[in-house]
């Protein structure tokens, strides 16, 4: 359970600094679906073990600056912009950055989302729209974001009819997902 407090801690302390530095940001992975499912159930939410953020390219440098200026410290590695926080830090457990409108993987389905994209959450931060997210998650498609689709179903966000609301690619996996709600 400690764990799951750090993170909650981590992300309010994101969020602040980069407000604070005035830099347009969403919240996207793991903690926007818990934002999105606590929405509607809180006992069904699942907790995460890392921030993933989503900034424009053009907006980094200031990112850099406020997140430093409350204590995090900026790596990079295996092609990922990150922050670790404090010395000591696991990349695991690091703040992971995502950049809006582009590519994750030159492979990609689709490419991220504006920042724009985004919305005050109730925990206090701006969250990535449901739409954008579960675009996010089936373009990634990693078994973790399948069980976050899968979360999303449970809790009535998503049904039959949201495979409409994609391309061909997109719309396929979703139906794959909810033809097989167990995984």
């Amino acid at each position: 359970m400690a764990a799951a407090e750090d993170v909650k801690v981590r992300l309010r302390r994101t969020a602040a600094a980069l407000e604070a530095g005035g830099v347009p940001y969403a919240v996207i992975g793991g903690n926007a679906v818990a934002e999105w499912v606590g929405s509607v159930d809180q006992a069904a939410v699942r907790t995460t073990r890392d921030v993933d953020i989503l900034l424009r390219r053009s907006d980094f440098e200031a990112a850099k600056v406020a997140m430093t200026a409350a204590g995090f410290i900026y790596r990079h590695a295996a092609s990922i912009d990150m922050f670790l926080d404090g010395k000591g830090a696991k990349a695991r457990d690091a703040v992971h950055v995502l950049y809006a409108t582009e590519k994750v993987r030159p492979d990609a389905l689709a490419a991220s989302p504006d920042v724009s994209d985004s919305e005050p959450s109730p925990g206090g931060f701006q969250v990535i729209g449901l739409h954008e997210l579960v675009t996010m998650k089936l373009t990634s498609y990693r078994d973790k974001d399948r069980t976050h689709l899968r979360d999303m179903i449970s809790v009535g966000l998503i049904d039959e009819t949201w495979p409409a609301k994609f391309p061909p690619a997109l719309g396929a996996r979703l139906q794959a997902v909810l033809d097989n709600p167990d995984g």
